[in-house]
């Protein structure tokens, strides 16, 4: 037969077993006579303070009112501190606004480079332009998710300060509460018509807390909120920093596009005037090659009648009979004319190719010229437009990433009531 296994899991020993037990034994009859004595000490000091409200009035009275001077001190000071945590919590809103004035400028910087994708030709090139406004696009990106990382450092504090207002404040009601009562206690008289017999008057009302317990409850309190405060003027000051850096390195930025934007349209400019020149002076010379070709073809054409005469001679000449049929200086110099206007046709006909070969060179540079200033025009009208979209940027929200702007949040105003 196959052997049992035993069940798995961490086994102890007999020895440590009675030792666990007499440990449990031990914690229960100390935690008896800990229970017995608070108990005990707990009823007497009940039956002591029942004692002393019943025969010492006066005394009763005095403490009265040095309890409501201390809660009056106590209310002042969580009120003081409550107004100052609401302040404090308004450290969100300058990320925020920091972080919504960096939309305005990534919206202009992609605005240009779309507008500059509209470019045509030889005229759509990567130039230091568009790096610097890609540039720009990164920088607000980095900006950005800086600013949304302070922005979510705030909202974590925000809930902190929250956290402590809300207990400052519900400690402040309480005291509001309880200073009322202890007023209503002074007040009262053995004549006063509300006073009476109430049944076990000498009772410890449950969750009774003793005066240092009171105390130290709302020095926690207002201790944990000014830790807080504290702790939101670092990441304040931190915010404020990180704004003055995105401001610095955007104004930076700033100034580099548009520096390379006007350098780009200037030289743009420039290269369209150069091309407007140069289109000017090839039409002139287009104008002048092609009177020049017409005076060619005049030239040509003009050379057909001396041509039809120097061959009509010739033949003519053919035709005398006998001896007269004789190679004269007449016949060399009809021959030699004949040549001679032959090569002249000839030299015009190649000059006339040359002519128009050339015009027709011209005529198609010309045309791409015009295609050329066409793009230029358009991509200087688009620097230009890109130049006026980014004149926006002037003027929007720059005070709201201005450190100037984020005053001190632990101001207390003191003008408004607290409301939990």
């Amino acid at each position: 037969m196959a052997a049992l296994n035993g069940k798995p899991g961490q086994r102890c020993s007999v020895a440590e077993w009675e030792s666990s037990n007499r440990l449990m034994s031990n914690t229960a009859a100390q935690s008896r006579l800990a229970s017995q004595r608070i108990r005990q000490e707990g009823r007497a000091l009940r039956d002591e303070t029942a004692n002393k409200t019943q025969w010492d009035k006066s005394d009763s009275s005095r403490r009265l009112s040095e309890r409501i001077q201390e809660v009056s001190n106590w209310k002042d000071r969580l009120e003081s501190c409550a107004q100052d945590v609401a302040q404090e919590i308004k450290i969100k809103e300058e990320t925020e606004r920091a972080l919504s004035a960096t939309a305005v400028p990534l919206e202009v910087s992609t605005e240009c480079l779309t507008i500059r994708e509209r470019r045509r030709g030889r005229e759509l090139l990567i130039d230091p332009v568009e790096a610097e406004l890609r540039k720009e696009v990164e920088a607000i990106g980095r900006a950005q998710r800086s600013l949304q990382q302070r922005t979510s450092k705030a909202f974590q504090q925000l809930c902190l300060l929250q956290e402590a207002r809300q207990q400052v404040i519900s400690d402040l009601n309480s005291k509001t509460e309880a200073l009322d009562v202890d007023r209503t206690c002074l007040s009262l008289t053995v004549t006063s018509a509300d006073i009476s017999l109430k049944p076990d008057p000498l009772r410890v009302p449950p969750g009774s807390t003793t005066p240092q317990q009171w105390e130290q409850f709302s020095r926690y309190n207002v201790s944990r909120a000014e830790e807080e405060m504290l702790a939101s003027l670092n990441l304040r000051e931190d915010i404020i920093l990180t704004i003055a850096q995105v401001q610095n390195e955007l104004q930076a930025q700033y100034i580099a596009t548009n520096f390379a934007l006007r350098k780009q349209a200037h030289h743009l400019q420039q290269a369209y005037d150069e091309l407007l020149w140069q289109q000017k002076t090839t039409k002139e010379e287009i104008t002048e090659l092609e009177r020049d070709i017409c005076g060619l073809e005049e030239d040509l054409r003009a050379k057909d009648a001396p041509l039809k005469l120097v061959h009509t001679r010739l033949e003519n000449r053919t035709m005398r009979p006998g001896a007269d049929l004789c190679q004269d200086q007449v016949q060399y110099g009809l021959l030699d004319e004949a040549k001679q206007l032959d090569g002249s046709a000839t030299s015009l006909k190649q000059k006339l190719s040359e002519a128009q070969h050339s015009l027709q060179i011209l005529k198609q540079h010309e045309a791409c010229m015009e295609e050329d200033l066409s793009c230029k025009l358009d991509a200087l009208s688009l620097e230009q437009q890109s130049l006026e979209t980014r004149k926006h940027l002037a003027n929007v929200s720059r005070d709201q990433l201005d450190p100037g702007t984020v005053t001190s949040l632990t101001k207390s105003t003191r003008d408004g009531k607290l409301q939990p």
